[in-house]
């Protein structure tokens, strides 16, 4: 490919696409004058120009989202499987996911729900298999069912999610929510996507104490090389941005993983493993032996609804009760920051195509449960894409199509470190917390729940968690000060299901006993 050819395919992928299929010689125009064809049908359905993006920001975008998504291919099967029995999640009755099977799956569900979601929704906000639920799943919900039932249960909060968001009810609570909990929100997965990024990196660690619970790298040490690159990688892409450079996050990732890759090439540092402090958080940055590998999709369809038979509806319905809790509002207040962030937000914080995005959202756990896979939801790393220019929903479908060609070339996705992404984590952390400046700190009825829905994010590494506390203490506060007349009565009931949430624990130990 021709330098000049090169260029016109980062910059503008689609149109280089026409070029070559058509042999036009036509000099590309922006898609609100009178040029017409494909490339100006693809810009009017995904309002590229009208979104003030171009073809190349939404390439990139949709590149750097999957950088940094990338890593849930190697996460998840560690969560969800294993290589043996003995370091596997068990189930009740002793069966356990090939890790193989689950990276497989991870990123064929992460690539169709990905690219459903950009061409319906037509927003640029990636799936992946939700964190919080699959380790819900492998820590508490197999020593009770099978994995089969496990996702059975899956399958049927996606489907409830789906029920409410068709019916219109997640919309009406979604705007339910006042506009000042919604920017908090936006602040509070700010602050959680960069935690995310300093305890990744091994920035910021476990002391493993009751006092100070987290500390600075090793014993206030970061000299380490992957800790060290992860620094090298936050200077590089803050220098890009504060100089507004284009592409500046997929220029840092890209530059340091590379600085990675000599590095271990040369040290030899190796993946931490739990076991050395001083290595790679995941995967060590090393170029494959093997690039192409043939996914095994046999998990498909694995799914059993004996849950109810084997622990009892009461017990089973707890379960989908926390399913469906965590899975809504993670992907609620994930879409509110990711809307806030990328400009999408209206006066009042809804977006376009919001009952759309709802019940696509829903789809994505119904479709993660169906492929063993665990649900798949909105991931708050979108966020890094919408950093670097991604608006609309044509970068899901770049995104998406890397996920899929990563069922096929998952060495390749462990190329690029934790550290690495760390970094890109931190910095759109530190954009999406800027929106803290739209906060009315003036009367404390608002102030205390702000604070709250933002603290709790990060500090108990759940969205959900963050959302509650504000959602409770806004309802509590607001009400007990004389101004509950402004109080939505959908809010009051989204708090009151929130209490029953929080308190969870021991109305399962009672159905239990």
């Amino acid at each position: 490919m021709q330098v000049k050819h090169l260029y016109l395919f980062l910059e503008n992928p689609l149109f280089w696409l026409q070029e070559k299929i058509i042999s036009s010689t036509q000099t590309p125009t922006p898609a609100s004058s009178s040029n017409s064809g494909l490339k100006a049908r693809f810009d009017t359905y995904f309002e590229i120009s009208t979104r003030g993006s171009t073809w190349g920001r939404e390439f990139r975008g949709g590149l750097v989202t999957f950088v940094t998504m990338a890593y849930i291919v190697i996460l998840n099967p560690l969560i969800l499987g294993g290589f043996s029995a003995d370091q596997a999640a068990v189930d009740v009755v002793g069966n356990w996911l090939p890790n193989a099977q689950v990276a497989a799956v991870t990123a064929l569900t992460a690539g169709v729900m990905t690219i459903l979601f950009g061409a319906i929704a037509r927003l640029p906000f990636g799936f992946a298999a939700g964190l919080g639920i699959n380790s819900f799943l492998a820590v508490s919900v197999v020593h009770q069912v099978t994995w089969p039932e496990a996702m059975g249960l899956v399958v049927i909060n996606g489907l409830i999610i789906v029920l409410l968001a068709s019916t219109g009810l997640r919309a009406m609570i979604f705007t339910a929510v006042p506009q000042q909990l919604k920017i908090a929100i936006t602040v509070g997965i700010g602050m959680f996507i960069a935690f995310i990024g300093l305890v990744d990196s091994g920035f910021v660690r476990a002391t493993g104490a009751n006092s100070p619970p987290v500390q600075l790298g090793d014993n206030g040490s970061v000299v380490s090389l992957p800790t060290a690159t992860f620094v090298l990688g936050l200077i590089i892409i803050g220098v890009l941005m504060a100089r507004k450079v284009k592409a500046a996050l997929l220029i840092g990732i890209v530059t340091t993983t590379i600085v990675a890759v000599i590095l271990e090439a040369i040290f030899t540092v190796g993946p931490s493993l739990g076991t050395n402090p001083d290595g790679w958080n995941l995967n060590a940055p090393v170029l494959p032996n093997q690039i192409v590998s043939l996914p095994d999709l046999s998990l498909v369809g694995q799914v059993s609804f004996g849950a109810f038979e084997r622990i009892g509806v009461l017990a089973a319905v707890m379960l989908v009760f926390t399913l469906v809790f965590t899975n809504f509002f993670d992907a609620m207040g994930t879409m509110t920051g990711l809307a806030n962030e990328s400009g999408l937000a209206d006066k009042n914080g809804n977006f376009p195509r919001l009952k759309s995005a709802l019940i696509v959202e829903g789809v994505g756990a119904v479709a993660g449960g169906a492929a063993s896979a665990s649900s798949n939801t909105v991931f708050v790393e979108s966020a890094a894409g919408i950093g670097d220019g991604a608006r609309t929903g044509f970068a899901n479908i770049i995104t998406g199509v890397l996920f899929l060609g990563a069922m096929f070339f998952t060495p390749l996705t462990q190329i690029v470190p934790l550290e690495v992404a760390g970094a890109a984590l931190v910095i759109v952390g530190a954009l999406m917390v800027s929106q803290i400046r739209f906060i009315d700190f003036s009367e404390f009825s608002i102030v205390l729940p702000v604070f709250l829905t933002i603290v709790i994010m990060p500090l108990t590494y759940s969205i959900a968690n963050g959302i509650g506390a504000g959602f409770v203490s806004y309802v509590l506060v607001r009400s007990l000060s004389g101004k509950a007349s402004g109080i939505s009565p959908l809010l009051w009931v989204v708090a009151a299901g929130f209490l029953v949430f929080f308190v969870r624990g021991p109305i399962e130990g009672w159905i239990g006993g």
